[in-house]
């Protein structure tokens, strides 16, 4: 996903580490969702934890922004996880081209000067 720690830097008064791990619990209380609607973010495939079952599912912390879109487009706009999962990559695969299109500007405009 890409997320950067800037975009996570504090959730609920507390500093995140982007290499931070956190247990499913953890994870649904700073969401605020209950754990069925962190399943179904998983089994969508918005969000990927390690572990083999939900029991010991743990998340990164870089997890946590995706999650928290997800869990407002579901709750704001009343969008399913799949619908959830496209929009998420679509705006993911938007962010690189306009990454890729600044590069490209740049270059151009060290070639014309």
């Amino acid at each position: 996903m890409g997320t950067r720690i800037t975009d996570i830097e504090i959730f609920e008064g507390q500093p995140l580490e982007a290499c931070a791990a956190l247990a499913i619990g953890e994870f649904c209380a700073r969401l605020h969702v209950e754990p069925s609607g962190v399943i179904a973010l998983v089994e969508a495939g918005v969000i990927e934890p390690a572990g083999t079952a939900p029991e010991s599912w743990v998340f990164p912390a870089s997890e946590l922004l995706r999650a928290r879109v997800a869990a407002r487009l579901i709750r704001d706009l009343g969008v399913n996880a799949e619908g959830v999962a496209v929009i998420l990559d679509l705006v993911e695969q938007r962010r690189a081209l306009e990454q890729r299109l600044r590069r490209l500007e740049r270059l151009l405009d060290e070639l014309a000067g």
